[in-house]
Parts: C-alpha cells; structure tokens; sequence
C-alpha cells in the first residue's frame, strides 16, 4: 500500500504544490517522458496524471487551463526507496511532517520508509498498524513502507504472509547488527527462507550487505588509533564487509533465478559502497540470471575518504565513504547501469548522538541526513559525468517504481 499526502490540509487547501487539485494541463519545451526530453504538455486531473501530448501539443489543451513553464524541466518526482522517518518512537530524530516536508522541498514525490530507528521496529502488522497510525494527517508527500524480516519472522511464512498482506512493499534485512535493539540480523538461512515466502508475493528483500568477516584482513584495528581520524573508521569497516555478505548471499542470488526455489522474489542491495571486487560479484550473479538490484547513494558519489576531516562525524554512514578512486569507480557503474538506481538513506539522528563536540568516529551514531539535497546533488555532481536528465529521471523514478511495485501508479 502507498499512503497519499493529503495535500489539501497539508499545503493551506492550496492542493499539491501551488496548484490546486483540479483539471489542468502544464507545458514546457523541456518535459522529461517516454525516453525523451521535448516540447510536451502533461494533463493533470485531480491530482493524477492523465494524459501526456508530445510535440505540437496546441490542440489538446484548448479546452482546459494551461501552465506553461517555459524552458524550465518538467521530470517525474523523484521515488526514495531508502528513508529512515523514525516515527513513531524517535520523533526527535525527524518525523514524518519534518521529514516528507524535506523531501518536498527536494524534489521527492514518494517515500518508502524503512522498518528500522523507529520503535517498534514494522516487523509485524500490529507494529505496521502503528507506524501507519503515527503517519496520520503528517504527510507531504506518498509515503508507503517496508516490512522487516528478522529472526522472529524469517522462518515462519505465517508471519511473514501477514506482514506482507497488511501491505508493506517488501522486506527489509541487516547481515550485521543493526544498531536498533529490536532489529536484530539475520543469516543466510533467515533470508533464504524469507526469498520463498516474498516469492508468492513478487516483492523483493532489500539487504544491508555487511557482514563481519571470517577471517581478519591486512587493515585490522592494531594498537592505538585515533578515534577522531576517519582513516581508523575505514579501517574498523573494510570493503570485505560487502564482499563477505554477499559472497554469503551466493545461494540467496541463485534461488531467484529461473526454476529456482523462490522465483519471483529479489535481493535488492542497498548502499553499496565497495565498487570493486563486491560490485564484481553482484554483476556475476547478474549475468548468471539473478534476480538483483543494486542503488547507491549521493553522499558516495559527491565525497571521498581523503576528504573528510578529522573529528567531523556528519560524514559517519555505513558501509563507509570510501577513497577517491572507488568514487569514481560508482560513477562508471551506475553509467553503464551496472548499478540500477539510487536513494538518499536519509538516516538522522538528534545532534547530540553526532558527538561533534567529542568527533569520536568510533561512537558516534552512522547516518548522513540528506532527504533535502539528494536532486541537486547528483546533478550538480553528475554534470561533470555528463549525465542526462533521462537518466536522472530512470535512476530517481522510474528503476525505484518497478522495486517498490509502483511502476503503473
């Protein structure tokens, strides 16, 4: 299900934007549909796209207002699959009036909402009941919202199935512990046994791709190091993270493919950051007939590790930022749509869990606020890449439509 913002309250009884919710049309010599970007007209009726005329698009609007923007672009609102509203439970953290209000304000015409940093954690439909309560007369923009899959639900389908009938869009899993007590991660049986029961439902499982490896890499915390340096934060959470999660996902990634045991279903990788030997791993899988998607994020494409200074924890996420040339190594994959699509993971928190004061990357909570600015900066970023509006609109719209199962709405 995808919750609607009811625009008439919410915008002064002024309708969505500042128009009102009626039956118009907007023109523009620069509107972003059906693969191309030109002249067209959209028709919006209550709300709702109706109708788009491309070209001379003249003689259809004769009959109906008109709004013509000029040269300024008319492209689809961008869908965030990946947001962290924290309510109900953590309000102080953002909310759903702050944080739909952000995305407004960016761009974004749709949220999912992830099961996680709120409390409880939407892992069952009685909590899905009250995170859907809590949104109740708070929201900018659609809203809809992911189930979690966690060791108390992952093997049993009963569960699941009524989580997934409530109507959340999918599962979501961590490989590594989550930070949220209610939240705990699952293995690679938790998620194989989810796949099956997503199966019957043709909705993916989103995976947080970070797993403590088996074995110690060359990078191993030694001695005393200073907790106010990002360099020992990338050393405490190496690229072998992802790779170890989803080299353990090998079997996870099989059974999607054709007659495999949960065709139907798919693995969504969200956040990938290492964009060497896991990204390789993930475009075998794919290649192989896997059924995967992969997003990234604009904070790994518009920084780098070398970058970041000492004892400023704003830049803490995981899987971390990492060096410059792994940035642009991200780049060339989302071009050649190896990665298929991005999303903010809008992850905030009070100031003081930050620790700015103190700069203790170590402590200091993971999670980069970003619902606002992701639109301006993948494209002020990507225009050193030369990146089209068209691709602007299939990374932001139209590849976060078809994983949230909204791709005729």
């Amino acid at each position: 299900l995808l919750y609607t913002a009811p625009f008439s309250k919410s915008l002064g009884g002024e309708g969505c934007s500042l128009l009102p919710h009626g039956h118009f049309w907007i023109a523009s010599q620069r509107v972003v549909a059906l693969g191309r970007v030109g002249p067209a007209a959209v028709e919006v009726k209550e709300g709702l796209i109706n109708a788009i005329a491309v070209g001379d698009y003249r003689s259809f609007v004769l009959r109906r207002p008109l709004v013509d923007y000029g040269d300024a672009v008319i492209m689809p609102g961008l869908i965030d699959v990946h947001a962290h509203l924290d309510e109900p439970g953590r309000a102080e953290w953002e909310g759903f009036s702050t944080g739909t209000r952000a995305a407004a304000a960016g761009g974004i015409t749709t949220l999912v909402d992830m099961p996680l940093n709120s409390f409880p954690s939407t892992v069952s439909e009685e909590t899905l009941k009250l995170k859907v309560d809590a949104a109740r007369d708070k929201l900018y923009v659609d809203v809809g919202f992911w189930g979690g899959l966690v060791p108390e639900n992952a093997l049993n389908p009963s569960k699941l199935e009524s989580l997934l009938n409530a109507g959340v869009l999918g599962l979501k899993s961590f490989m590594c512990p989550s930070g949220i007590n209610d939240f705990p991660m699952t293995n690679s049986s938790h998620i194989e046994e989810g796949l099956v029961t997503l199966a019957k439902y043709k909705r993916p499982l989103l995976i947080h791709a970070e797993r403590i490896p088996d074995v110690s890499s060359d990078e191993e915390l030694d001695g005393e190091l200073d907790p106010r340096s990002y360099a020992t934060y990338l050393k405490s959470r190496t690229p072998a993270w992802e790779e170890s999660a989803v080299r353990d996902l090998k079997r996870a990634m099989k059974d999607t493919e054709v007659g495999g045991r949960s065709e139907g279903a798919h693995l969504h990788i969200v956040h990938l950051s290492d964009s060497k030997t896991t990204l390789d791993l993930l475009k075998d899988a794919k290649h192989s007939g896997a059924k995967v998607t992969i997003e990234t994020c604009p904070h790994y494409l518009a920084f780098s590790a070398e970058e970041v200074p000492d004892g400023d924890t704003r830049f803490k996420c995981s899987p971390p930022i990492r060096d410059a040339a792994n940035k642009e190594n991200l780049w060339e994959a989302l071009l050649d749509g190896h990665i298929d699509m991005l999303s903010s993971d809008h992850s905030p928190s009070t100031p003081d869990l930050k620790l700015m004061e103190e700069g203790n990357f170590m402590k200091a909570w993971g999670g980069i606020s970003s619902l606002q600015f992701v639109l301006p900066v993948t494209w002020s970023h990507g225009k050193k890449y030369g990146i089209t509006l068209n691709q602007l609109a299939s990374w932001w719209s139209e590849k976060p439509a078809e994983l949230a199962g909204q791709k005729n709405k």
